[in-house]
Order: C-alpha cells, then structure tokens, then sequence
C-alpha cells in the first residue's frame, strides 16, 4: 500500500460550491463562510484569511506587536509560531513541554512568566497539540496574575474542546484556527481568527486588504475608486475559491472529528501492547488532528521502516530552540529545554484523517507490529 500523511474528503459539496464559486462570480461565499464559523463558536467576530501562518501574524498585527515585544509559546511548536513574532522583531520566549501529551507544562509556564515579569510581555500562544488542550484553566488562572492576553494557537484544533467547552468559546483574547489541520497536501486552506473585541476584529479586517479604505461616495462626492490606505497593512484575505473549497471542509468538522476518533480508537487497542511503543496520553478532550506516538528507540530508523513499507509519517515537532536561526540568535544550548528533547528523540506521528480507509488503517497497525517485533 502507499498511504499518504495526509488525505482530503472530498465530495460533491466541495464540487458544488467550487462551481457556483466559478459560474456566479460568488464573492459572497467568504461572506457566508464567516458568518458559518461565528455561528459555529458562537463569536462576535470571526476574521478569515488565507492560510493558519496569516491568521497569527494578522492577530498580532491587530494586537499592535511591536519591536522588542515578548511573546511566549511552546518550544514545541510549529515555526510558524515563533516567526510571526519576529516578523514584529518581538522576542519568541519559549517554555517547555509535559512530556506525556506535548502541550507546554503550566509549571514551566508560570516560572517562565516570573522570569520575563515586564511591561514588555504581551501574550502567550497556547497550543494544543494533536487537538487536545493543556490545563487552560491554569493557564487562564496564571496569565490574569501577570496581565497578558492568551492568543489560542489552535490551527491544528478545529473543533477541539476543553471540558466539553470548544476552544474559542473560552477565555482567549484571540482563537486562531485553520479550516484544513494538515499542510501537506492541502487543497486549499483557510485560517481563522475568533475575537468577541470590536476594536481588535475592526483593526484585523482593515490590515487584512492592505489597510486601504474607501467608500462609494466621500465627503467631497469622489467616486467609489479613491481610496486611501492609513496604516501598513498586509493581503490576508480569502478568495472566494479557498472559501468554497472550505465551506464544504467546515461543515464536515464534527464528522471528520468522528472518524478520526474512530481510527484513534483501532490504534489506541491495536498498539497498546506492542513493544517498544507508547500511544498517546489522555489527559483531556481530544480530537486527533495528529495521532503521536513514541518509539522507544532509534526512531529515525523505525520511521525509515514505515517510509519503506509506503507508509508517509511525520515529525511534531522538532524543538524551536534546536533550530538553526534561534539557536544562532539566542545562543540557545541543546540542553535548554529538556523534556521537548527527550520527546523531540522519540515522536512519530502516523496518519490519521478522515479518508483514511479501515484497511489502510489495518495495514498501518500490522506494520507497526511488524517492525516492533523485529526490532526485539
């Protein structure tokens, strides 16, 4: 069998939308994707852009980030994260994890606050890795103490839930998503931001189109094509191609969620005693954008195995600190960040997505085992 990393559903919602998007000029389907999305967190606002990257970065923007600003997140996260913060030359901070289910340790949290204490400290990125949350109710509980707004990083989290609460629908200043969980071949892709603050919703619109505005008629009785740009903006804004492929895609959330947990659970019982493998921890709702597991030795090799059998893996994540240009800036030293190197030595994501096949799903299993068996 080849089994790809990652597969999209497709099927005639996706083609309908995609023509009526083509035969109607349909613009109006960004309109009608965010005002689905606001329905679905039950948001005031809900700010599409054209990929989960831009969504952060426009978030920030809104935020108005500025040089020398410190944002922290995870060192387990993807480097999209942290570069969005030094596209304001802000400084990343980053924190280490909980070794068992990946997500940043509110302990190391807390103490990385306590240590970075300044008018300088703007917010934190939460991750929830794999979709399923950390302890927020801490986090919440240790961001008031210290002032700083909590950015939900939940781009490979649509739909997750925190104590039966959707991430988005909590206490996060911002929420940002995106509509497909995967990069790797993604057909389209969509991000979100979820606000219920008027002035940071107004603000992100306006960067989004390159801050430009105009109205059909000014004061002077000018016609609708002056227009004037007020601050530096960015071009985030979905097409209305992307929004059809996605409308089709976000009505599917609580079905692909389904499946997914579906194959998670066939994983969950198939590899619970295989040697040399750990499945993942539960330690809250969660969703399995990524099904983690850990080998327990020489994982590269046991990757190659799986690659040589057809089957693609992926990697989440390799720590930021152990990568070139942060640790070159901030002379970072291997050792800074020692559980998200003990994991980083470890992890394997296999395939999990909601046109994965039960008999890919079987395959995947039986190779494992296989693998597993011979490494003994």
């Amino acid at each position: 069998m080849k089994i790809p990393f990652f597969r999209s559903l497709i099927d005639e919602a996706e083609h309908e939308l995609i023509n009526e998007a083509l035969d109607k000029n349909a613009t109006y389907l960004v309109d009608s994707l965010e005002n689905k999305i606001k329905e679905y967190f039950g948001s005031a606002h809900a700010i599409t852009t054209n990929n989960g990257t831009a969504a952060k970065h426009l978030a920030l923007c809104a935020m108005d980030i500025k040089r020398g600003d410190k944002v922290i997140c995870s060192v387990n996260s993807f480097p999209s994260t942290a570069q969005v913060i030094r596209q304001f030359d802000a400084e990343p901070i980053f924190v280490d994890i909980d070794e068992d289910d990946f997500n940043i340790s509110v302990k190391e949290f807390e103490k990385t606050l306590e240590k970075h204490k300044s008018k300088k400290l703007k917010a934190a990125f939460i991750a929830s890795i794999a979709g399923q949350a950390p302890e927020m109710d801490d986090i919440y509980d240790i961001a008031d103490k210290y002032g700083i707004k909590i950015i939900d990083d939940a781009i490979r989290a649509l739909g997750a839930t925190y104590k039966g609460k959707r991430l988005g629908t909590m206490n996060s200043f911002i929420s940002c998503f995106q509509v497909n969980p995967q990069i790797r071949q993604a057909a389209a892709s969509t991000g979100i931001i979820i606000t219920n603050d008027d002035k940071i919703a107004d603000r992100a619109r306006l960067i989004r189109t390159h801050a430009i505005v105009n109205d059909s008629f000014d004061k002077d009785g000018n016609l609708g094509y002056i227009y004037d740009v007020i601050e530096l903006g960015q071009k985030y804004d979905l097409n209305y191609l992307c929004a059809a492929f996605s409308l089709g895609q976000f009505s599917k959330t609580e079905s692909f969620i389904k499946r997914r947990k579906q194959i998670a659970s066939i994983y969950n019982e198939e590899l619970k005693n295989c040697p040399g493998i750990t499945i993942p921890a539960v330690k809250q709702d969660h969703i399995y954008t990524q099904y983690i597991i850990k080998i327990d030795k020489n994982r590269d090799e046991f990757a190659k195995k799986m690659l040589g059998s057809g089957i693609k893996v992926g990697l989440h994540y390799i720590p930021l600190h152990t990568l070139s240009y942060y640790r070159q800036k901030y002379k970072y030293k291997i050792n800074d960040f020692p559980s998200a190197l003990r994991v980083y030595q470890q992890v394997l994501s296999l395939p999990i997505y909601a046109s994965l096949r039960d008999d890919e799903v079987d395959y995947i299993c039986k190779t494992i085992k296989q693998i597993a068996k011979n490494r003994v």
